[in-house]
């Protein structure tokens, strides 16, 4: 798909492509956090942008990428939105992010998602797609004591706050 720097990044941010992932894309830019690099790897398969996908892999899993089977991927579908569900980490000062989503895409007349938590890492400064599970993959919350502060930001202990709701 051909792309101009004025039209709408295929990411669906709501900026153009070259205020959101065409700088990434072309090399100009290294994406400053976990979400960024994966907006910009949704718009590289919406573009057949397929040396990026192999070069936003973290050094040392690129071994097993299937670039035709990209290709094909990219290629063969209609990329036709990307929903951010969460992110863990992965700002600007972070070393490793996770990154959870929804690829849309159309294939052979057929509506597909492709659903994924991506765990990513800085190395050198500069991120990575490392890995990913199917779905939501594991969530690390850290579990609520009575008398913590109520993580709302009332000020008032977890008991006497949300967690007399809960009770």
């Amino acid at each position: 798909m051909m792309i101009s720097d004025s039209d709408p990044c295929p990411c669906r941010s709501g900026r153009s492509f070259a205020a959101c992932c065409g700088p990434y894309l072309s090399g100009l830019r290294a994406a400053p956090t976990a979400e960024a690099l994966m907006r910009a790897r949704y718009s590289a398969f919406a573009t057949g942008k397929i040396d990026f996908l192999e070069e936003s892999l973290l050094p040392g899993t690129r071994d097993d990428f299937d670039r035709q089977g990209a290709k094909d991927w990219s290629e063969s579908s209609e990329w036709t939105g990307l929903e951010i569900r969460r992110i863990e980490a992965g700002g600007e000062t972070d070393e490793e992010g996770r990154v959870e989503f929804l690829a849309s895409f159309r294939q052979n007349g057929e509506d597909r998602t492709h659903h994924e938590t991506g765990r990513f890492v800085k190395q050198g400064g500069r991120w990575y797609y490392a890995d990913g599970v199917a779905g939501q993959g594991t969530r690390h919350v850290a579990k609520i004591g009575r008398n913590d502060p109520c993580p709302c930001g009332s000020g008032k202990k977890y008991k006497k706050c949300c967690g007399a709701r809960a009770a």
